[in-house]
């Protein structure tokens, strides 16, 4: 037997297929993408829901909207859901028709007006990409919410998004001026607020706006009593269509942009939108109130927003406990500290903002004075409290709460806090009340969960933790799901106060009453007589017999519980994604993801990669697959077979599986980036290993797993190689037959002539036979494949600096790490070279001598993957990078070199970081700062994602393009801030891609560290 392919489950029924073929063949100019990968990457959202769409369409333009909408005209069992950043919680843009994503194409910014204090932009825009573009203006676009850096305007408005500060700022609604949409016919919409005689004349046209406004009018101004004794007076009151507000009678005004902003894409698709601005306080301050437990923060708040705070957040322990464990923590550890003696078990964030500076310190002095007394007196649970008025300082603190919805994910255990009843809103002075009851529940049911949120407006995000691969347990969050919107009705609120309906829907006709439920159906058949916008989200048209969708609709869990457990234990990395889509921050200085920010494709981001391996892994299970024979290779074809289906040219979803991989750089970032470490290259290995069983690999990947052994032995002849290597005809050669290109030349000369005499020569018997205050001189340099064969100055540096500091090096015969096997998905050969590297280490570490590494990728895989692979196994060695052992080492041996000082006007260095090293060790950044300092240099901590090299990934014939692309959105511009002698980076693929880019070698930070010393 061997391993079988896996045939895709499904493609585009016949007459979306029909449809397509036409859009095709039309003045579409778009992306029409219908292969089952690009479709199961929007099959999910940052919800439990699953749903799987006939295709996915990326405009690029108002134009390619009306043609698509004009063309399903002629199609009509054709259904849209416009998309933009997939972050909502409750399955607003899931669909079985086609998804209209605006995020990879239609994210620009048009316009801005300063005077005015407005901007218009495409409603693919990322909200934190706006508020970049707009800070140099000194104003920002305020709703902030917690997925704010990947969350799309068109997003916000479709769920009339706020957050943070909303008693300030109000909603995302409160800020549309001008919104241009176009309907599901084809037709452009343009809405901004008129006169209710202008509406009247506007109703009375026999066109699509008259349809809508007249009915805009009936509903809005003569049902406008019924709709004020119904929807309740609160900030964040999320209807659907904002029937409320689309009729100001004060001023007369009819907005028929209001009734779009919330309605979830079920009206319109929304495509540019005008925004007003607000300014930026020049003074902020945040006050973090400690208190001994949730209740007592909950209860409190109401006396903070009595004193006129900008905003009020609260998390609880769990929230606080789950941030200590994470990358973020150490950014913010000094800003919330504990308290001697006292558990903290509840924190409330107290914002203020003033252009007033004065009056800004006489809020915080009078607000100090009260909690200073509250602390002493052990009153409302006070245990104690911290000022910062730093903004850098306070955008950390909100950083760790914005993550607080993807740490609660990252609890043990198969029961996991999920988003199906966590944005209730009810009003603030209820709050209290409301959560005990609610946590009653909870309690009642035996269930864990999680709480933070935005005390101030009344909404608290509630996570329960459920395991919906039981049946059982989803029939349970059906039920409380019932419960809750009991509880909401009985304390005055509503279930949806945030993040709006979706597969809540089924709740409106209760809520709303027949009535008002009726207007609403009236609204949409107004917009869509046809529904085919987002059927089934908020409401029907009216007349139709199309059902709402409920709590109970397909799941994500429905297919995860077919999965088998042994496939779950070994995949849990992609298992464990919960969709938060922090993955898709479009920050280009954040190294998470680049293959994600270069492509914008959606298949390329680890949770996209983690849902193609969850299907994977289902449709195998289907099969019948045992993974005990995968994981052995039992099932691994013979070469002729191998060799036959690798030419056949079969129909696989393997094959789409194996290209989101192959795009993955290997860096990591997302292991210790993500809230739940979702850690692509590790499964992305297992999943190349049990691949190549049915496949032939390409040489390439032979030559990769194999460069440990064949540099040594390159390394012996350097000359002659790179003499063969420099050849036009051997570089074409490499490129067409092996897929490499720019093949890296070897040191010349080699590290051993470069250190000859400088290191002590390795012999294990005289190091043992040495006395324990012998060996603390020593220092054992660990060799790594790079450095040492093909930038090997970096390693004879690290010998002078170590000789510089009056200590004796060792250079260790070099043994090969296995990252390269682990890379490609040599699995067994690199759980061979891991052991045999291992115990080789242990042996050394009895010495009780520091060894110490240079490139991060390989010192944190001893770390790392071979915990992994090894388990027990592994042994207590502990490789150092070369910061760690400095920070290490007595403050005697700094102690010659007090005196040194920089050259007079001298530049700061400019520390560009390897993105594993500084992902995996977060302070590594600081820490050479720390170090630097000590001989009175500045160094500058420049803010860059990934170099784009990763390895061998830019040596990639077919990856060179966005390995350059990836470099282009941030280290471009940043390297060229500075003269290169400035330039200091710690990874030797930054080092090679510079060089390869900018014609020099930046240097190793231990070597402006060592230019100091000499």
């Amino acid at each position: 037997m061997s391993l079988p392919r896996v045939a895709p489950q499904s493609s585009p029924s016949e007459h979306y297929q029909a449809y397509l073929t036409a859009l095709a063949a039309s003045a579409f100019a778009g992306d029409i993408e219908y292969s089952y990968g690009s479709r199961l990457a929007v099959a999910t959202d940052n919800s439990v829901y699953q749903k799987l769409p006939q295709a996915v369409l990326f405009p690029k333009s108002v134009s390619d909207l009306r043609c698509l909408g004009e063309l399903a005209n002629q199609h009509p069992l054709v259904k849209f859901s416009a998309r933009g950043g997939g972050t909502g919680t409750n399955g607003q843009s899931l669909t079985d028709g086609i998804v209209v994503d605006l995020s990879r194409h239609m994210n620009q910014i048009l316009e801005i007006n300063v005077e005015e204090q407005w901007v218009r932009v495409q409603a693919g825009v990322v909200k934190d990409a706006l508020n970049d573009f707009l800070r140099p203006y000194g104003f920002f676009f305020s709703p902030d919410l917690s997925t704010s850096n990947r969350a799309t305007i068109g997003g916000m408005i479709n769920t009339d998004a706020s957050g943070q500060g909303s008693l300030v700022y109000g909603k995302t609604s409160d800020h549309v001026l001008e919104l241009t949409s176009v309907l599901a016919n084809g037709e452009c919409l343009v809405t901004a607020p008129m006169t209710l005689a202008d509406a009247q004349n506007s109703a009375r046209q026999s066109d699509t706006l008259g349809r809508i406004t007249r009915q805009v009018l009936a509903t809005c101004v003569d049902k406008r009593a019924a709709i004020l004794a119904k929807f309740p007076r609160l900030n964040r009151f999320l209807t659907g269509y904002d029937l409320e507000h689309a009729y100001n009678a004060d001023e007369q005004l009819i907005d028929i942009s209001r009734l779009i902003t919330g309605s979830e894409g079920s009206l319109v698709m929304v495509a540019e939108a005008k925004l007003s601005l607000t300014p930026i306080a020049r003074h902020k301050a945040l006050v973090n109130v400690k208190y001994d437990s949730f209740e007592s923060a909950l209860r409190h708040a109401p006396r903070m927003i009595a004193a006129n705070a900008t905003s009020v957040e609260t998390v609880d322990s769990k929230v606080l406990n789950l941030a200590r464990t994470d990358i973020i923590w150490h950014s913010i550890e000094h800003l919330i500290t504990s308290v001697p003696d006292k558990d903290m078990l509840g924190l409330n964030m107290v914002e203020y903002n003033s252009n007033d500076e004065v009056e800004i310190q006489s809020r915080i002095a009078a607000l100090e004075a009260e909690l200073t007394a509250a602390a002493k007196d052990g009153d409302h649970g006070v245990i104690g409290y911290q000022v910062t008025y730093d903004k850098a300082d306070i955008s950390k603190i909100y950083a760790m709460r914005k993550k607080a919805v993807g740490l609660l994910g990252k609890t043990e255990g198969s029961q996991k806090p999920l988003a199906f009843a966590e944005d209730t809103a009810v009003p603030p002075e209820n709050l209290a009340d409301f959560i005990l009851e609610f946590r009653a529940l909870l309690d009642s049911h035996g269930l864990q969960y999680g709480m933070f949120g935005h005390v101030d407006a009344g909404v608290l995000h509630v996570r329960p933790a459920l395991d919906l691969c039981d049946p059982e347990q989803e029939k349970l969050m059906h039920l409380i799901s019932d419960q809750v919107v009991a509880l909401v009705a009985k304390y005055g609120g509503l279930m949806w106060g945030e993040h709006g309906k979706g597969y809540r829907s089924e709740y409106g006709p209760a809520f709303f009453g027949e009535e008002l439920f009726t207007e609403l159906r009236r609204i949409k058949a107004a917009f869509d007589p046809h529904n085919k916008m987002n059927p089934g989200k908020i409401c029907t048209p009216v007349n139709s017999s199309d059902e709402l969708v409920r709590v109970s609709d397909t799941k994500r869990a429905t297919y995860d519980r077919t999965i088998p457990a042994v496939f779950k234990e070994a995949f849990a990395p992609a298992m464990e994604c919960n969709g938060n889509g922090l993955c898709f921050n479009y920050d280009v200085t954040s190294p998470m993801c680049p293959s994600s920010k270069i492509t914008r494709d959606r298949r390329h981001s680890p949770k996209g990669r983690a849902g193609l391996i969850r299907e994977w892994l289902r449709l195998m299970a289907k099969e019948g697959l045992d993974l005990a024979k995968l994981e052995s290779g039992k099932l691994k074809a013979n070469w002729w077979l191998r060799w036959q289906n690798s030419r056949s040219g079969e129909e696989d979803f393997s094959h789409e599986v194996l290209d989101a991989m192959n795009g993955c750089l290997a860096c990591k970032s997302c292991s210790s980036q993500c809230p739940v470490k979702v850690d692509v290259p590790e499964f992305r290995a297992r999943f190349l290993a049990i691949y190549y069983q049915r496949y032939m690999r390409p040489f390439k990947d032979y030559m990769v797993a194999n460069i440990e052994r064949m540099a040594p032995l390159m390394a012996k002849m350097p000359l002659l190689v790179n003499s063969i290597l420099k050849l036009g005809l051997v570089q074409k050669g490499i490129e067409k037959g092996l897929g490499y290109v720019d093949t890296p030349l070897l040191s010349v000369p080699t590290l051993e002539k470069r250190i000859a005499g400088e290191a002590v020569p390795f012999d294990l018997d005289t190091l043992e036979q040495l006395e324990p205050d012998q060996r603390c001189q020593y220092v054992l340099v660990v060799q790594d494949p790079f450095t040492s064969f093909y930038d090997a100055q970096v390693v004879a540096d690290l010998i002078s600096l170590i000789r510089r500091l009056g200590l004796k090096p060792v250079l260790l015969p070099f043994k090969p790490n296995g990252k390269p096997e682990h890379v490609k998905g040599f699995l067994q050969r690199f759980a061979n070279t891991a052991r045999s590297s291992a115990d080789f280490l242990n042996q050394l570490h009895e010495l009780g001598m520091p060894m110490v590494g240079v490139d991060a990728s390989l010192v944190l895989c001893y770390r790392d993957e071979y915990s992994k692979v090894l388990g027990d196994k592994r042994g207590n060695f502990h490789v150092q990078m070369v910061h760690e052992w400095l920070l290490s080492l007595p403050d005697s041996a700094w102690a010659p070199f007090e005196h040194v000082t920089p050259v007079e006007q001298r530049k700061p260095f400019a520390l560009f970081s390897h993105c594993t090293e500084k992902t995996a060790l977060p302070k590594s950044e600081q820490q050479w700062q720390s170090l630097f300092a000590r001989l009175n240099q500045p160094v500058e901590i420049v803010a860059v994602g990934c170099c784009g090299m990763a390895g061998t990934y830019g040596h990639e014939a077919d990856q060179k393009e966005k390995s350059l692309g990836i470099y282009g959105l941030s280290w471009q511009q940043a390297v060229n801030r500075f003269e290169p002698q400035q330039i200091l980076a710690s990874g030797y693929s930054c080092r090679s891609q510079v060089k390869r880019q900018e014609n020099f070698q930046p240097q190793h930070p231990l070597q402006g560290l060592l230019s100091l010393l000499d």
